[in-house]
């Protein structure tokens, strides 16, 4: 048996899965959001660190057995997010900044955007962690080297093994800003650039196999797997080859594609990042997909629940021209643009609610498409997770509009079963990852049904509703 531990934004997953991936035990513990200013977000080290073991009690109670049983442990974790804490007490020097955090928006703004994308695969953003590390350091009014950095898995780590490892995995170093992409080793240039000292960082290692021994509630048990969230998922989809791309649909959605072992500047639009167990990938963010959903019944009241899209979507024969743009907190990939905003068009006085519901569900599948179609050549499978993986309605416009097969999971957890797929090939439970994309299993395949010409107008219509957007921002 296998403990996952998937730490994420609002809360903490645990699954206890055996060698076929199969889900025992499940636990689950939300964790607090703290917001001391506008755009401020964080969250305190010690409830994280709470919330883990809570996670974990109830789902290895869920699965009757004890930590004792356990082969292995994975961990996988809201990527980017900063923790500053004691080296001697251990005892967190501020609270966590969190990925959303958007205060050093303006020291970015003068960072070397093309040195940082050749050398990094990113871009220059307060969404990423070297200046958060800063910021830390510079409020912390201590020695440096007193004190210690990690993402949220280098924590988690350090406390499962009573501070006897200060490490992170390749995944999480990749979205710090500070890790160079070729080497897959801390920057020295880079760490000069953001004034971040070598002594505060983890040593890097690989995303699968013995990392650490943990002590988990009086039994030790090895860390096999580490993972940051969304390469955790696409190993969960057992996305291994170079083409095979996942996309997540939740409050955004995010497109990862297998990239082989290709170093190096991504196309425009993407970013580049390591992948999990090894080698590349392309990711696109978008940032509003089921949110759009989400704002039209709660801002708008149009839906009693997010449920009911489905059947309003279908219950009209097409779109009837209505487009929706949710740039509602600007456009992510391929477009970058944070000073987009939302836009709805091709309304008439025969406009009624389902158009706009079904124009929400519409664009979630336009904005990855157009996230596909920054990738060269494509994506070959793509497989789909999350929440709004389960609209039928939207993963069979997906398929349209893309003109290619979408695969949906058998469950929603794949961030969490990716952390499992990991620590299980850390471990010899799969001797490669042939064994675990065997044990895949889909729930769906949604094959493409409309014709290219009518695929192309309805992608002629969301780029004119696009456009408008563009050019207003």
């Amino acid at each position: 048996m296998i403990l996952a531990i998937d730490q994420g934004t609002s809360g903490t997953t645990c699954l206890v899965v055996d060698g076929s991936l199969k889900v025992l035990g499940r636990g689950y513990a939300e964790l607090a959001q703290h917001f001391p200013q506008p755009g401020w977000v964080e969250h305190d080290p010690e409830e994280i660190w709470q919330s883990v073991l809570q996670a974990a009690v109830v789902a290895l109670d869920n699965a009757r057995i004890g930590a004792g049983d356990l082969r292995a442990i994975g961990v996988t974790n809201q990527r980017e997010t900063a923790v500053l804490w004691d080296r001697r007490t251990g005892r967190p020097v501020h609270r966590a900044i969190v990925w959303q955090d958007g205060r050093t928006a303006e020291a970015c703004r003068a960072l070397p955007a093309e040195l940082l994308r050749e050398r990094t695969g990113l871009m220059p953003s307060p969404y990423f962690s070297a200046t958060k590390v800063r910021w830390l350091l510079d409020h912390a009014g201590r020695d440096p080297a007193e004190l210690m950095f990690g993402t949220v898995d280098s924590w988690l780590v350090w406390r499962l093994t009573g501070g006897a490892e200060h490490l992170t995995d390749r995944t999480n170093a990749s979205r710090t800003l500070l890790c160079g992409l070729a080497s897959l080793e801390w920057d020295d240039e880079l760490l000069d650039l953001f004034g971040v000292p070598h002594e505060v960082l983890p040593r890097i290692v690989p995303s699968t196999g013995v990392v650490a021994e943990a002590t988990l509630l009086g039994a030790t048990v090895p860390v096999a797997g580490i993972a940051g969230d969304q390469q955790a998922a696409l190993a969960g989809q057992a996305c291994f080859a170079p083409g095979d791309a996942k996309v997540t649909y939740g409050t955004g959605s995010f497109l990862l594609v297998h990239d082989g072992d290709r170093p190096g500047a991504p196309p425009d639009g993407l970013l580049r990042s390591a992948a999990a167990p090894a080698g590349y990938a392309l990711e696109g963010s978008v940032f509003v997909a089921g949110a759009a959903v989400q704002w039209l019944r709660d801002g708008l009241g149009l839906l009693a629940s997010a449920a009911d899209a489905e059947d309003l979507a279908r219950s009209l024969a097409g779109n009837d021209g209505v487009y929706f743009v949710p740039a509602l907190t600007g456009l992510g990939a391929p477009h970058w643009d944070p000073q987009a905003r939302g836009l709805v068009c091709g309304l008439d006085r025969g406009t009624g609610r389902a158009h706009l519901v079904r124009a929400a569900l519409e664009a979630i599948a336009y904005q990855v498409r157009d996230v596909v179609a920054a990738v060269p050549g494509g994506v070959g499978r793509l497989r789909a997770d999350g929440g709004a993986a389960a609209n039928g309605f939207l993963m069979q416009f997906q398929a349209d509009v893309l003109g290619q097969p979408v695969e949906v999971a058998s469950g929603v957890e794949m961030t969490a079963l990716g952390a499992a797929a990991l620590a299980g090939l850390g471990t010899g439970v799969w001797r490669d990852t042939a064994e675990v994309a065997a044990v895949w299993r889909p729930s769906a395949r949604y094959e493409p049904r409309i014709a290219p010409s009518e695929r192309e107008a309805l992608l002629e219509g969301w780029r004119s509703a696009l456009a408008r957007t563009l050019l207003t921002s």
